[in-house]
Protein backbone atom coordinates (compact mmCIF):
# COMPACT_ATOMS: atom_id res chain seq x y z
CA UNK A 1 0.00 0.00 0.00
CA UNK A 2 1.54 3.59 -1.06
CA UNK A 3 2.11 5.52 1.99
CA UNK A 4 1.46 9.65 1.85
CA UNK A 5 3.38 12.18 3.63
CA UNK A 6 1.75 14.84 5.10
CA UNK A 7 3.10 17.81 6.15
CA UNK A 8 5.70 17.40 9.29
CA UNK A 9 5.39 13.80 8.78
CA UNK A 10 7.92 11.85 9.98
CA UNK A 11 8.85 8.12 9.30
CA UNK A 12 8.11 6.03 12.30
CA UNK A 13 10.74 3.41 11.75
CA UNK A 14 13.55 2.98 8.91
CA UNK A 15 11.32 0.81 6.51
CA UNK A 16 9.35 4.01 5.98
CA UNK A 17 12.15 6.02 5.71
CA UNK A 18 13.32 4.15 2.67
CA UNK A 19 9.87 3.52 1.32
CA UNK A 20 9.17 7.16 0.72
CA UNK A 21 12.82 7.76 0.03
CA UNK A 22 11.93 5.59 -3.26
CA UNK A 23 8.82 7.21 -3.95
CA UNK A 24 10.48 10.65 -3.99
CA UNK A 25 12.94 9.36 -6.28
CA UNK A 26 10.20 7.67 -8.51
CA UNK A 27 8.56 10.87 -8.59
CA UNK A 28 11.64 12.64 -9.23
CA UNK A 29 12.05 10.43 -12.06
CA UNK A 30 8.54 10.89 -13.85
CA UNK A 31 8.98 14.19 -14.02
CA UNK A 32 12.30 14.13 -15.75
CA UNK A 33 10.87 11.74 -17.95
CA UNK A 34 8.11 14.46 -19.21
CA UNK A 35 10.35 17.14 -18.96
CA UNK A 36 12.58 15.46 -21.63
CA UNK A 37 10.06 14.05 -23.28
CA UNK A 38 8.56 17.97 -23.45
CA UNK A 39 11.40 18.95 -24.44
CA UNK A 40 12.23 16.63 -26.94
CA UNK A 41 8.59 17.64 -28.65
CA UNK A 42 9.77 20.95 -28.83
CA UNK A 43 12.75 20.29 -30.19
CA UNK A 44 10.96 17.98 -33.10
CA UNK A 45 8.23 21.08 -33.75
CA UNK A 46 10.88 23.74 -33.65
CA UNK A 47 12.86 21.35 -36.48
CA UNK A 48 9.53 20.95 -38.91
CA UNK A 49 8.03 24.11 -37.88
CA UNK A 50 8.21 24.99 -41.72
CA UNK A 51 6.57 21.47 -43.11
CA UNK A 52 3.84 21.68 -40.16
CA UNK A 53 2.47 25.02 -41.33
CA UNK A 54 2.36 23.68 -44.95
CA UNK A 55 -0.14 20.77 -43.99
CA UNK A 56 -1.76 23.66 -41.87
CA UNK A 57 -1.45 25.79 -44.81
CA UNK A 58 -2.80 22.82 -47.38
CA UNK A 59 -5.45 21.45 -44.89
CA UNK A 60 -6.92 25.16 -44.90
CA UNK A 61 -6.60 25.97 -48.76
CA UNK A 62 -8.97 22.48 -49.12
CA UNK A 63 -11.48 23.24 -46.20
CA UNK A 64 -11.86 26.98 -47.81
CA UNK A 65 -11.93 25.97 -51.92
CA UNK A 66 -14.31 22.77 -51.03
CA UNK A 67 -17.06 25.45 -49.22
CA UNK A 68 -16.19 27.95 -52.23
CA UNK A 69 -17.17 25.03 -54.16
CA UNK A 70 -20.37 24.58 -52.90
CA UNK A 71 -21.68 28.37 -51.97
CA UNK A 72 -20.56 29.65 -55.56
CA UNK A 73 -20.59 26.53 -57.87
CA UNK A 74 -22.49 24.13 -56.87
CA UNK A 75 -25.64 25.50 -55.19
CA UNK A 76 -26.22 27.48 -58.34
CA UNK A 77 -25.65 24.60 -60.35
CA UNK A 78 -27.94 22.68 -58.20
CA UNK A 79 -30.87 25.51 -58.35
CA UNK A 80 -30.04 25.46 -61.66
CA UNK A 81 -30.85 22.25 -62.58
CA UNK A 82 -33.58 21.79 -60.60
CA UNK A 83 -35.51 24.71 -62.34
CA UNK A 84 -34.61 22.58 -65.56
CA UNK A 85 -36.20 19.77 -64.43
CA UNK A 86 -39.26 21.33 -63.84
CA UNK A 87 -40.43 20.92 -67.48
CA UNK A 88 -39.71 17.63 -68.41
CA UNK A 89 -41.30 16.00 -65.06
CA UNK A 90 -44.55 17.49 -66.10
CA UNK A 91 -44.26 15.79 -69.63
CA UNK A 92 -43.70 12.50 -67.05
CA UNK A 93 -46.32 13.19 -64.81
CA UNK A 94 -49.07 13.55 -67.22
CA UNK A 95 -47.86 10.49 -69.20
CA UNK A 96 -48.29 8.66 -65.55
CA UNK A 97 -52.14 9.52 -65.32
CA UNK A 98 -52.35 9.26 -69.46
CA UNK A 99 -53.50 6.43 -71.61
CA UNK A 100 -53.80 7.10 -75.17
CA UNK A 101 -50.59 9.48 -75.09
CA UNK A 102 -48.73 8.16 -72.91
CA UNK A 103 -45.48 6.92 -75.41
CA UNK A 104 -45.67 10.19 -76.76
CA UNK A 105 -45.63 12.24 -73.72
CA UNK A 106 -42.66 9.35 -72.34
CA UNK A 107 -40.52 10.24 -75.44
CA UNK A 108 -41.29 14.33 -74.96
CA UNK A 109 -40.02 14.23 -71.38
CA UNK A 110 -36.80 12.35 -72.31
CA UNK A 111 -36.30 14.00 -75.10
CA UNK A 112 -37.43 17.93 -74.37
CA UNK A 113 -39.54 20.02 -76.26
CA UNK A 114 -40.15 23.70 -77.04
CA UNK A 115 -36.41 24.57 -76.95
CA UNK A 116 -36.38 22.78 -72.62
CA UNK A 117 -34.25 20.44 -71.20
CA UNK A 118 -34.91 16.95 -71.51
CA UNK A 119 -34.70 14.07 -68.75
CA UNK A 120 -31.48 13.09 -70.92
CA UNK A 121 -30.07 16.46 -71.46
CA UNK A 122 -30.35 17.16 -67.14
CA UNK A 123 -28.08 14.36 -66.69
CA UNK A 124 -26.04 15.28 -68.99
CA UNK A 125 -25.55 19.00 -68.43
CA UNK A 126 -25.92 18.54 -64.94
CA UNK A 127 -24.49 15.02 -63.32
CA UNK A 128 -23.48 14.86 -59.99
CA UNK A 129 -26.80 17.07 -58.87
CA UNK A 130 -29.61 15.83 -56.97
CA UNK A 131 -31.56 16.96 -60.21
CA UNK A 132 -29.86 14.53 -62.16
CA UNK A 133 -30.37 11.96 -60.23
CA UNK A 134 -34.38 12.22 -60.02
CA UNK A 135 -34.14 12.62 -63.61
CA UNK A 136 -32.37 9.23 -64.08
CA UNK A 137 -35.00 7.65 -62.35
CA UNK A 138 -37.91 9.30 -64.68
CA UNK A 139 -36.13 8.19 -67.50
CA UNK A 140 -35.98 4.55 -65.87
CA UNK A 141 -39.10 4.29 -65.46
CA UNK A 142 -40.13 6.31 -68.81
CA UNK A 143 -37.99 3.44 -70.89
CA UNK A 144 -39.90 0.87 -68.89
CA UNK A 145 -42.94 2.20 -70.19
CA UNK A 146 -41.53 2.43 -73.80
CA UNK A 147 -40.84 -1.46 -73.49
CA UNK A 148 -36.89 -0.58 -73.74
CA UNK A 149 -35.95 -2.71 -71.10
CA UNK A 150 -32.56 -2.35 -71.27
CA UNK A 151 -32.19 1.39 -71.13
CA UNK A 152 -34.74 1.19 -68.36
CA UNK A 153 -32.31 -1.50 -66.43
CA UNK A 154 -28.98 0.78 -67.36
CA UNK A 155 -30.62 3.90 -65.95
CA UNK A 156 -32.69 2.88 -62.87
CA UNK A 157 -29.36 0.74 -61.94
CA UNK A 158 -27.42 3.65 -61.58
CA UNK A 159 -30.25 5.69 -59.77
CA UNK A 160 -29.36 6.23 -55.71
CA UNK A 161 -31.84 7.39 -53.29
CA UNK A 162 -32.65 6.49 -49.24
CA UNK A 163 -36.41 7.11 -50.18
CA UNK A 164 -38.50 4.12 -48.53
CA UNK A 165 -40.33 3.70 -51.34
CA UNK A 166 -38.59 4.83 -54.51
CA UNK A 167 -35.54 2.46 -53.68
CA UNK A 168 -38.18 -0.82 -53.14
CA UNK A 169 -39.69 0.80 -56.47
CA UNK A 170 -36.56 1.14 -58.51
CA UNK A 171 -34.98 -2.38 -57.63
CA UNK A 172 -38.42 -4.06 -58.39
CA UNK A 173 -38.75 -1.92 -61.99
CA UNK A 174 -35.54 -3.55 -62.74
CA UNK A 175 -36.77 -6.93 -61.46
CA UNK A 176 -39.73 -6.26 -64.06
CA UNK A 177 -37.53 -5.30 -66.98
CA UNK A 178 -35.67 -8.58 -66.59
CA UNK A 179 -38.54 -10.91 -66.40
CA UNK A 180 -39.75 -8.84 -69.68
CA UNK A 181 -35.75 -9.81 -71.19
CA UNK A 182 -37.25 -13.44 -70.10
CA UNK A 183 -33.96 -13.47 -67.52
CA UNK A 184 -36.06 -14.50 -64.25
CA UNK A 185 -32.98 -15.09 -62.42
CA UNK A 186 -31.92 -11.90 -62.46
CA UNK A 187 -35.42 -10.51 -61.82
CA UNK A 188 -35.85 -12.62 -58.98
CA UNK A 189 -32.56 -11.07 -57.55
CA UNK A 190 -33.73 -7.78 -58.06
CA UNK A 191 -36.95 -8.75 -56.10
CA UNK A 192 -34.84 -9.72 -53.61
CA UNK A 193 -33.35 -6.19 -53.60
CA UNK A 194 -36.67 -4.09 -53.40
CA UNK A 195 -37.44 -6.26 -50.13
CA UNK A 196 -34.44 -5.72 -48.86
CA UNK A 197 -34.61 -1.83 -49.68
CA UNK A 198 -37.75 -1.15 -46.88
CA UNK A 199 -40.24 -3.23 -45.13
CA UNK A 200 -43.75 -1.29 -45.65
CA UNK A 201 -47.09 -2.27 -46.17
CA UNK A 202 -47.21 -1.15 -50.05
CA UNK A 203 -43.86 -2.62 -51.56
CA UNK A 204 -43.02 -5.33 -49.62
CA UNK A 205 -46.58 -7.82 -50.39
CA UNK A 206 -46.14 -6.31 -54.09
CA UNK A 207 -42.49 -7.70 -54.77
CA UNK A 208 -42.86 -10.48 -52.18
CA UNK A 209 -45.65 -11.76 -54.44
CA UNK A 210 -43.75 -11.07 -57.58
CA UNK A 211 -40.72 -12.65 -56.04
CA UNK A 212 -42.99 -15.93 -55.73
CA UNK A 213 -44.30 -15.76 -58.64
CA UNK A 214 -40.68 -15.89 -60.07
CA UNK A 215 -39.42 -18.39 -58.37
CA UNK A 216 -42.40 -20.74 -59.52
CA UNK A 217 -41.15 -19.87 -62.91
CA UNK A 218 -37.80 -21.39 -62.18
CA UNK A 219 -39.11 -24.21 -60.12
CA UNK A 220 -38.35 -23.40 -57.13
CA UNK A 221 -41.35 -24.07 -55.09
CA UNK A 222 -40.16 -24.25 -51.93
CA UNK A 223 -38.85 -20.82 -51.85
CA UNK A 224 -41.61 -19.15 -53.58
CA UNK A 225 -43.56 -20.80 -50.90
CA UNK A 226 -41.64 -19.01 -48.26
CA UNK A 227 -42.49 -15.27 -49.85
CA UNK A 228 -46.35 -16.24 -50.39
CA UNK A 229 -46.52 -17.49 -46.70
CA UNK A 230 -44.86 -14.08 -46.04
CA UNK A 231 -47.39 -12.46 -47.56
CA UNK A 232 -50.31 -14.85 -45.53
CA UNK A 233 -48.42 -14.04 -42.32
CA UNK A 234 -47.89 -10.36 -41.93
CA UNK A 235 -49.55 -8.63 -45.31
CA UNK A 236 -53.23 -10.62 -44.64
CA UNK A 237 -54.91 -7.35 -45.49
CA UNK A 238 -52.73 -6.30 -48.38
CA UNK A 239 -54.54 -6.66 -51.95
CA UNK A 240 -51.87 -9.39 -52.82
CA UNK A 241 -53.18 -11.34 -49.08
CA UNK A 242 -56.55 -11.83 -51.25
CA UNK A 243 -55.76 -14.48 -53.33
CA UNK A 244 -51.99 -15.55 -51.71
CA UNK A 245 -53.99 -19.09 -50.77
CA UNK A 246 -53.85 -20.17 -54.51
CA UNK A 247 -50.09 -19.27 -54.56
CA UNK A 248 -49.17 -21.58 -52.05
CA UNK A 249 -51.31 -24.42 -53.30
CA UNK A 250 -49.44 -23.82 -56.19
CA UNK A 251 -46.03 -24.10 -54.60
CA UNK A 252 -46.99 -27.01 -52.54
CA UNK A 253 -48.22 -29.07 -55.21
CA UNK A 254 -45.80 -32.04 -56.64
CA UNK A 255 -44.89 -32.48 -59.93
Amino acid sequence: MATYKKRGYKPKNKAEEHELNVQDSTTAEVFSTLDSSASKTEQWVARNQNYILGIIGVIAVGVLAYLGYQQFIQEPREESASNELFYPLQYFSQAQQSGVEADSLYTLALEGAEGKFGLLDIMDEYSGTKSANIARYAAGISYMKLNQYQEAISFLEEFKTDDAMLGPVSMGNIGDAFVQLGQNEDALRFYEKALSEDTNDFTTPLYLQKAGITALELGQKERALQYFTRIKDDYPQSAQGSGVDAFIGMAKTTD
